[in-house]
Formats: C-alpha cells, sequence, structure tokens
C-alpha cells in the first residue's frame, strides 16, 4: 500500500512538474510578446522589429496575429518579395492552402528565386495543381545543381502520384534518388505506392534502404511496421512500430498501432 500510494505520489508530482513547465513557458512567451509589441508603438517603422514580433507569434501558433502584422509591413512595402514569402509561410502553418500559394505567386512575381518557386512547387504538388510542372520546369532552367533537380523531379513525383500516375511517379522518385539519395520522402512516396498495390514485398525492400540510408527516420520503420502487419507478421509489426515510436515520441499512430496490435 505505501509503495502504491509513493508512486500516486510520484507520478502526481511529475505532472505537476509538467505542468508548471507549461506555464512557464506560456508565461515567458507572452512576456516577450508584451515586450517586443511595446518597442513597435515606440519603433512603428522598424520593419526588423516587426518580423521579429511575426516569427515569435507564428512560433507560439498565433497565425491570425501574424499575419496581421504582415499585411502592415505589406501595406507598407508590397514589392517586397520576403513579406509575401513570410505571409505564405504563415498561410501554410496556418493550414490555409490556397492563401500560401496566392502569397508565394506574389512573391515569385516579384522576385522567382528557388527557395520561393520550391514552396510554391510542393504546394502544387500535394493540391493536383498541373502547374507544378511548369514551376519545376523553370527551377530546372536555372541549372542550379543536383539538389535542386531532386526537388523538382520529386514534386513532380507527387504530382502524378496524387493523380493516380504510379508509373510516372516512380520513375520520378527514382530520379531524384539518383539526383539525392538523402531526400528521404522519396521512399515513402515510393513505398507507398507498392503498399497501396498490396505489393509488400517491394514496398519492404524500399522502406529498408530508407532505414539504411538515416537509421534514424521514424517512418521508414513505421512502414516497414505496416508491411509486416499487413502480412500478418505481428512481432515484426510491434517491433518496427516500437522502433519508430522510440525515434519519434510525436508519432500518434505509431503509438496507436501498438496499443492495437499488444
Amino acid at each position: 500500500m505505501k509503495g502504491n500510494v509513493s508512486m500516486v505520489f510520484l507520478i502526481g508530482l511529475l505532472l505537476f512538474s509538467c505542468s508548471g513547465k507549461k506555464e512557464k513557458k506560456v508565461n515567458a512567451t507572452s512576456v516577450y510578446l508584451n515586450e517586443l509589441n511595446k518597442k513597435i508603438i515606440k519603433y512603428p517603422d522598424s520593419p526588423a522589429l516587426r518580423l521579429t514580433l511575426v516569427k515569435a507569434m507564428d512560433s507560439a501558433g498565433m497565425y491570425k496575429e501574424a499575419l496581421a502584422q504582415m499585411d502592415v509591413l505589406i501595406s507598407i512595402d508590397s514589392l517586397n518579395h520576403g513579406f509575401w514569402f513570410t505571409k505564405g509561410n504563415i498561410q501554410q502553418n496556418a493550414a490555409d492552402t490556397a492563401g500560401a500559394i496566392l502569397s508565394f505567386n506574389r512573391a515569385a512575381k516579384v522576385y522567382p528565386s528557388p527557395e520561393i518557386l520550391l514552396a510554391l512547387a510542393n504546394l502544387y504538388a500535394e493540391t493536383r495543381n498541373p502547374k507544378v510542372l511548369d514551376v519545376c520546369a523553370r527551377i530546372d532552367e536555372l541549372k542550379m545543381g543536383r539538389e535542386l533537380d531532386s526537388y523538382t523531379a520529386f514534386f513532380k513525383g507527387v504530382y502524378f502520384s496524387r493523380m493516380g500516375e504510379k508509373s510516372k511517379a516512380i520513375a520520378l522518385f527514382d530520379k531524384s534518388i539518383n539526383f539525392n539519395y538523402t531526400l528521404m520522402d522519396n521512399y515513402i512516396e515510393k513505398g507507398s505506392l507498392y503498399y497501396e498495390d498490396k505489393n509488400y514485398a517491394e514496398a519492404m525492400k524500399v522502406f529498408k534502404t530508407a532505414a539504411a540510408v538515416n537509421n534514424s527516420y521514424a517512418y521508414a520503420y513505421y512502414w516497414q511496421a505496416k508491411c509486416f502487419e499487413a502480412m500478418n507478421d505481428k512481432v515484426n509489426a510491434i517491433s518496427n512500430y516500437n522502433k519508430a515510436f522510440v525515434l519519434d515520441k510525436k508519432m500518434k499512430e505509431a503509438e496507436a498501432a501498438l496499443k492495437r496490435l499488444k
């Protein structure tokens, strides 16, 4: 009985400690934001100061407030591509994909840098917009090297994957891997297509390659686990779900799978 009481006490103490840490973090953020707001009132024409506030708000999940500050900056200088790009990133964080695409397009009209075009290509690919092909062609024309070539091949692969053209998608993921074998999303996108077709043996090869390239990449083990589970190999499924969750404690899908199988 005493042992149980002690354990309950310790758990309560740990929970209180975690709660206290969260409260301290929230309070520290509030104090920091208040200080920045006071400085902006004093120096309203300082873009650097306002951008610092925007970054802090974005980190705190205060997307509406951060976007309001970006609108102030854009009203002062609507031809600043960096302002539009920052606004697009915040909109993307806020799950406003349509808004992010508009902002990235405005940024690209002012200055079509590779970074801006890649951000645009990413969203076009995920939203099944064929404009991704034109944007990737623009990036390829810049001839910036293998890393950017790997991204354009990847985004085109994602587009064709989302459109159900699996052969084209796999060929492009392979092309991207040839340019840069450390771009890990390629393996997951490629392997998941084999998984969808119930070709678990081929999918497993891809996910094992991913783990060999980066043995701390949680999704390589998560997808291996899914393959094992689909093949009714419960022991190996649990083992790999556990590896994935150990590597990434935020991976709720791995945690849920472990609870389901144990």
